[in-house]
């Protein structure tokens, strides 16, 4: 804003003439032009105040004219109001003709009103009949819809006139109009059944290719639309005026129409019917909720053809597209939550939050506003869903493997029949098959939803139901052994062959488990892949480890079984053979286990078979008491014989000599001179460690040492041991290190000789005595 001007007092305006000493001449000249100036501004306000004085005395001249004009007429207006109040006054004959006039009026309406009572019937005729025409097709062209609208119409107004003029009259005469006007009424009932109707079939009536049937209703809307606010307007004003002011007016009197708010009753019926056509959809396919879903379609055509054909039948002020849009919205939301609430399938879950992704996505492409679209489907918790997937999968996997466990168990510990046999001929039952059904069932469901988050989670939750059902079987399995060995007469028969089947089950199982980690890697990114890899690598060594309880109960019966007979090894008994028996008990059970186990369960029972028989032999050597030599050295390589005759029916001999070299070795140190005792442990402490309670007791046990000698040969043994540094193999693995230039070496290996258990003396003691 610019800054207004300093006034500029009277020694600067001198100072701008007077500027240099050589003005001051000059004094007489200014001092004439500004009285000349001032002479002719003084001239100039004089003329202006006298044009404006002027020109007020003129506005206020009009001023008090126009007061004067305003009080005549408003005399007038009142002299006026004066003699119609009351024309007697200067009409002496008024009455007469104010009686005369009125006779008059009455007369002409009551023909008018009998005249339209006489040909209301005829009319109420023609109209029953159009809107039967009309109503027998809803989506028809209905091409007598304003006519009979128009009639109607007409005639409403005669029953209101009439109704109203009939106020007055008697009850008997309201009555009698009343049973006149029965009829009438129930045509217009049936008309506005009719027109609603209409309106609950738009879309339809669009589809059908009647456009104008829409336009036409919403005509009729429009002027009923101003009949009713005509109405309601007269009903104000006689609210507010005085009866005798507002009976002045004929349409005032006329006062009997009925408000019908077609325009909100036809909104209404559009409103319920989007709610009836999803309550249908819904109710066609309640049955199968996924159904309904894939079936959806049909709302996105019909949200193009309400755009491109339904909205040009409306006026703008309908805002007609809103209004579907967001009662489609709403009724959809309504339906979606009647869904969810019916407690469906876990894959209907999954289904329906892939739809709702395909909606937004869909309304999207269809340029919906999204305001339109409020509250968000579900109240936007579709992610919700997938939590309730998850624990609906959850619930379902607990309790169908509760119930396939319960069976499966009940089965195991009851052997009322023996196990079935699968194509192979090998014991089995239908719980791997069954189990790894419902699991590929949910898995495959997870998979289509597309997500790794949810496939990761299902699997977890899988891995987690099969770690139940594993550890339950350990404990079954311990439980039902326990029972075969404290109470053998108390049990059901068959745990061996229950065993087995147990076992090739799991096996299976950790092949579907395979299968299925197989199938899946290749669908997930790496951050999901490491987690569904780790969970079923855990539920295959579960099953893994289930199946290695079961052949290792299946040694421990060999083993029950053979406890009497192995209590006698390097007693007195054995001199006389006892490893027939041993080795036949062994050749009875493994004759079952090759019928009928699985083969590489097979291979690896006989490994862990081979283990405990030398494991209870050497047990019983080395805590033998005194062995009768060489009778002793004799038996034993009888027994190794037997025991070497049978194992290589059932693994390659190369195989199992490296198994019984270590007996072999043992041998040598029990047939060795007290002098060479020390070349054959040599020979053994370089492949199983120095074991020195081990060989001590056998020096010990000896028969042909005496004490003396037992102590030399052992100062000689602990003496080359502490020399040459060597230790027994305590590791567990075999540890490999690859060094920079790629040498490898290996940690000792742990042999058979780790798992013998010395005795000390007093033990052995009491086990010869």
């Amino acid at each position: 804003m610019a800054t207004a001007a300093a006034p500029v007092s009277a020694a600067q305006a001198i100072g701008e003439y007077l500027q240099s000493p050589d003005d001051l001449v000059k004094i007489s000249a200014y001092r004439k032009k500004l009285e000349k100036e001032k002479a002719s501004i003084d001239a100039r306000l004089k003329n202006g105040v006298k044009e404006q004085l002027q020109t007020t005395r003129e506005g206020l001249r009009k001023l008090l004219n126009t007061r004067d004009n305003v009080q005549a007429i408003k005399d007038e207006m009142a002299a006026m109001e004066r003699q119609c109040m009351d024309p007697q006054n200067t009409v002496s004959t008024f009455d007469q003709i104010s009686r005369v006039s009125m006779v008059h009026r009455n007369f002409e309406s009551t023909e008018e009103m009998v005249n339209n009572l006489l040909e209301m019937a005829e009319k109420l005729d023609v109209i029953e009949k159009l809107l039967a025409q009309d109503s027998a097709d809803i989506l028809g062209p209905a091409e007598n819809l304003l006519f009979t609208h128009y009639q109607l119409n007409q005639l409403e107004a005669f029953r209101n006139h009439t109704m109203h003029q009939a106020k007055q009259a008697s009850p008997s005469s309201r009555a009698t109009l009343q049973r006149w006007f029965e009829r009438l009424n129930q045509v217009i009932t049936a008309f506005d059944d009719y027109i609603l109707e209409l309106s609950r079939n738009i879309l339809p009536i669009v589809r059908a290719g009647y456009p104008d049937v829409v336009v036409r209703l919403m005509k009729i809307a429009e002027v009923e639309g101003k009949e009713d606010e005509k109405a309601v307007v007269i009903r104000l004003v006689k609210k507010a005026a005085k009866w005798s002011a507002a009976s002045k007016f004929k349409s005032m009197q006329a006062n009997a129409r009925v408000i019908k708010h077609y325009r909100s009753k036809f909104t209404k019926a559009i409103i319920d019917s989007i709610k009836d056509k999803f309550r249908e959809a819904y109710k066609r396919d309640e049955q199968n909720p996924a159904s309904f879903l894939s079936n959806l379609g049909w709302v996105y055509q019909d949200i193009i053809r309400i755009e491109e054909d339904v909205v040009p039948c409306f006026p703008a002020e309908y805002e007609i597209y809103s209004l579907y849009i967001r009662e489609y919205h709403k009724a959809l939301n309504t339906t979606i939550k009647t869904l969810v609430a019916s407690g469906p399938e876990a894959g209907v879950l999954l289904t329906l939050f892939e739809w709702l992704k395909e909606y937004k996505a869909n309304m999207k492409e269809l340029n919906v506003p999204s305001d339109l679209l409020e509250p968000s489907l579900l109240d936007g918790k579709e992610q919700s869903l997938i939590e309730d997937y998850l624990q609906r999968i959850i619930k379902k996997l607990d309790e169908w493997s509760a119930n396939l466990l319960k069976t499966e168990i009940a089965e195991f510990t009851k052997r009322e029949e023996p196990p079935e046999t699968d194509i192979d001929g090998l014991y089995g039952t239908q719980g791997a098959v069954i189990l790894f059904q419902m699991v590929n069932q949910q898995v495959d469901l997870a998979t289509e939803s597309g997500q790794g988050a949810i496939l990761a989670r299902v699997v977890s939750e899988t891995n987690r139901v099969m770690k139940g059902i594993q550890d339950q079987w350990v404990k079954t399995v311990e439980i039902e052994f326990k029972k075969q060995i404290e109470k053998p007469d108390e049990v059901a028969g068959g745990l061996v062959e229950y065993c087995i089947a147990l076992a090739n089950d799991q096996i299976k199982s950790a092949d579907y488990a395979e299968a299925l980690l197989v199938r899946l890697k290749p669908l997930v990114s790496e951050k999901y892949r490491v987690t569904i890899t780790e969970r079923l690598n855990d539920a295959i060594d579960g099953y893994l480890d289930v199946a290695k309880k079961c052949t290792q109960t299946l040694i421990d019966m060999i083993l029950n079984d053979l406890k009497p007979a192995t209590k006698g090894l390097f007693q007195q008994v054995w001199y006389d053979g006892i490893m027939v028996q041993i080795v036949e008990t062994m050749r009875d059970y493994m004759t079952d286990y090759q019928s009928y186990l699985n083969p590489s369960l097979l291979e690896l029972l006989i490994d862990d078979l081979l283990d405990a028989f030398l494991v209870f032999y050497l047990n019983a050597l080395a805590n033998s008491p005194k062995l009768r030599m060489p009778a002793a050295t004799d038996r034993v390589r009888e027994d190794v014989g037997l025991a070497f005759a049978f194992f290589s029916t059932l693994k390659p001999g190369k195989e199992v000599e490296r198994y019984f070299e270590v007996i072999e070795m043992i041998l040598a140190l029990l047939e060795a001179s007290k002098d060479m005792v020390f070349l054959s442990f040599w020979s053994f402490a370089k492949v199983h460690g120095p074991n020195i309670n081990f060989v001590e007791g056998l020096m010990k046990a000896r028969g042909d040492l005496d004490r003396s000698a037992v102590s030399e040969v052992m100062e000689s043994v602990k003496r080359k041991v502490k020399e040459e540094g060597l230790t027994d193999r305590k590791s567990n693995f075999v540890l490999r290190v690859h060094s920079v230039v790629d040498n490898e070496y290996a940690a000792p290996e742990p042999t058979i000789m780790k798992k013998v258990n010395v005795q000390n003396s007093f033990s052995r003691f009491l086990r010869t005595n």
